[in-house]
């Protein structure tokens, strides 16, 4: 493996992929480099004396700019350079053309297909709780079944709580609906059994006919003030929700129907070289089978929107990604927070130093097709294709929107790592070995020997093995751990 990685040829930056030591000598294109500094893997090394306010540029993109003159072979990061970016922009569409390249392999999966078409890689029993008051007895309520059933015939059972469904306003109440709304309807779940209160702002009656047209035979609503033993009947709609379920077999199903989201956290210096292509190379191979695949995380979109679109579809797309860009924007100002307060300290530990150095890794992916549509917080996808998705950065946050979305997995690029799952499978792919080998059992998938001279065609076929074999039922480690939780994006006051 080489020492360092000069990722595209205007680059002025290259990245150090074994640790480098004051001293060493280095060559780049026919030219000698002494290292002035320790500089640790993943972390940026000066290819060029930059001075200050010079761009530095990364990915053949300006990452920031240097604050203090940084002579050839320095340790470029968060101490010597800094973000470009501003506020609100204007945007004109320039569209460029998708280049994809990939093939229609006419690939299928084992999934179940439901009642409305929909199809699921896991046939799980959810209690879904209207309000947080009630996340006790949905907790019990899976207890008692599974100590009922013994060796369960489903994919699993559980419980999705949250804090929310009553004291809220606006458009907090209307997200808490949403999301849930959109799990009771997840096509993972067999069967659900929706679990509320009855005095809760979001009231049961109100909440079943926001479902609309909905499976009654799969999912059923108790509301505990109006029945003497909430887990006396609670348990009698199981039994019956259970036995419905169990009855449902994997049938084959084209390649197309898979729907996957894209989230990354815990990102170090190699996630926009391993992981991240990787799952952009993924991304175009799934859109090529006429597959869906949902991009998020939108303030990680800063500082390489303009890629994005430029790959927009038609310019309706387009005027969409201005808006879930720039609304996301004044979300920060809104509240009296800097846009551009990122990275994370463990981004930076890991080699990121401003958010377009991690924007241009983050965005990576999307891969390069095209842009189908935009989707607000809590909308369902209508369109196949490459989808962006109005949600924060926070992990939990985003791959619960992501699943809500429709997605039947999330994929999670991490170089630091991090164990928690959603309510959909997340799979966990490591930017690095070293974290693969640490962490058995928080990752899945290993994209670091892309830099020790895997070729990325390998990686990608390894990985489109891995991930039908997750479709077709195969555990990843969150849910073999049984770590299963969500998140609502929240907004406004509490009441």
């Amino acid at each position: 493996m080489n020492s360092f990685l000069q990722i595209h040829p205007a680059d002025n930056v290259a990245v150090v992929l074994t640790a480098l030591h004051a001293g060493n000598r280095i060559t780049v294109n026919g030219a000698s480099i002494t290292v002035k500094a320790d500089i640790p893997q993943g972390h940026k090394l000066a290819l060029a004396p930059l001075q200050a306010g010079d761009n530095v540029v990364k990915y053949g993109y300006a990452i920031g700019h240097a604050i203090a003159d940084i002579a050839q072979g320095d340790w470029v990061n968060e101490k010597n350079i800094k973000t470009n970016l501003e506020g609100l922009l204007e945007y004109k569409y320039s569209p460029v053309s998708a280049k994809v390249s990939c093939a229609n392999r006419n690939m299928t999966f084992k999934g179940y297909r439901r009642k409305n078409g929909e199809v699921g890689i896991r046939n799980e029993l959810w209690i879904v709780p209207t309000v947080g008051c009630v996340n006790g007895t949905a907790n019990q309520l899976v207890e008692m079944l599974k100590a009922e059933v013994g060796e369960c015939k489903l994919d699993a059972i559980a419980a999705y709580n949250h804090s929310y469904g009553c004291s809220q306003l606006g458009d907090d109440h209307e997200n808490t609906r949403k999301i849930l709304r959109n799990i009771v309807l997840h096509p993972n779940a067999g069967a659900v059994l929706v679990v509320g209160l009855g005095c809760e702002n979001n009231q049961p009656e109100a909440f079943r006919a926001f479902l609309g047209d909905y499976d009654r035979e799969r999912i059923f609503f108790l509301e505990a003030q109006k029945v003497k033993d909430e887990l006396e009947e609670g348990m009698k709609l199981l039994r019956a929700l259970y036995a419905k379920a169990s009855a449902d077999v994997r049938t084959d199903v084209p390649l197309s129907e898979l729907r996957v989201g894209l989230k990354c956290g815990g990102s170090d210096g190699f996630s926009g070289i391993t992981a991240n292509p990787l799952l952009g190379f993924f991304s175009d191979f799934l859109v090529a089978q006429g597959g869906t695949t949902v991009l998020t995380e939108v303030p990680e979109m800063f500082g390489a929107e303009t890629i994005l679109m430029s790959r927009c579809s038609n310019a309706e797309v387009f005027d969409k990604t201005v808006h879930l860009i720039n609304d996301f924007k004044e979300y920060f100002v809104k509240n009296n927070q800097p846009i551009y307060e990122n990275p994370s300290p463990g981004n930076k530990a890991g080699g990121i130093s401003t958010l377009e150095e991690k924007s241009l890794g983050c965005t990576q992916k999307s891969g390069s097709s095209e842009v189908k549509d935009v989707l607000m917080y809590g909308e369902r996808i209508r369109q196949k294709g490459l989808n962006l998705l109005s949600a924060p950065g926070n992990d939990l946050v985003a791959a619960t929107a992501l699943g809500a979305s429709g997605c039947q997995m999330v994929l999670f690029t991490t170089g630091r790592g991090t164990p928690f799952g959603c309510f959909v499978p997340t799979v966990k792919i490591s930017t690095n070995t070293p974290l693969f080998e640490s962490k058995p059992g928080w990752i899945d998938f290993n994209a670091g020997s892309i830099v020790e001279n895997e070729a990325m065609a390998d990686a990608t076929e390894r990985l489109i093995a891995y991930l039908t074999g997750v479709a077709n039922g195969e555990k990843v480690n969150t849910e073999k751990k049984n770590f299963r939780e969500i998140a609502i994006f929240k907004t406004g006051v509490t009441l």
